[in-house]
């Protein structure tokens, strides 16, 4: 299975897929992701075989302007190249004062196309509540982990919100915070 943690306890790979709660009122069900944190948060993950399609989004001193059109340009971008997105793709937002990468999990992609990128390597990942005034502490810490536990500083860091406008309060804000290698780390 994609996005899969190195090891459990025992050393078996595990898997990721969490089944969405259940709308608790009369409202479209929300289709945010709903992970476990025992297989994202502090966890390695190899990312050899993970595919996205990227793109980038204005931002105002690192606020991102315009994040909701973006996904859906990611959806056709993935379209275009005959790409599947998976249930519960992952929709990552990189760093950046005034444009900011976003990448969008796909699968089956042709390799080689334009906007198609395989990172590779292996990520380190913490999920915590991270209400925007915490955005900026939380992703130092996550850094600050992985360079104690790595001894080198990540090649990128991304962040995937877990929650959407409607669903962020109950859910205490979940995000993942990932700090990327490009190089397996040891």
């Amino acid at each position: 299975m994609r996005r899969v943690r190195i090891s459990d306890k025992n050393g078996q790979p595990i898997g990721v897929a969490v089944p969405s709660p259940a709308p608790e009122n009369d409202e479209d069900p929300c289709e945010c992701p709903v992970l476990d944190p025992a297989d994202w948060h502090e966890v390695e993950s190899d990312w050899n075989d993970i595919t996205f399609v990227k793109t980038s989004t204005k931002a105002l001193i690192g606020l991102p302007l315009g994040f909701g059109g973006t996904r859906d340009e990611l959806m056709k971008k993935a379209n275009e190249v005959g790409a599947k997105v998976p249930e519960d793709a992952m929709l990552l937002l990189g760093a950046g004062k005034f444009r900011r990468p976003v990448m969008l999990e796909i699968e089956s992609a042709e390799p080689g196309r334009k906007g198609i990128q395989r990172p590779g390597g292996a990520v380190y990942t913490r999920m915590v509540p991270a209400p925007w005034g915490k955005m900026g502490e939380e992703m130092a810490l996550t850094i600050a982990e992985a360079r104690a536990k790595y001894r080198r500083e990540p090649d990128d860091t991304w962040v995937w919100y877990l929650t959407c406008a409607r669903c962020s309060g109950a859910r205490n804000f979940e995000t993942l915070f990932v700090a990327h290698y490009k190089q397996a780390m040891k």
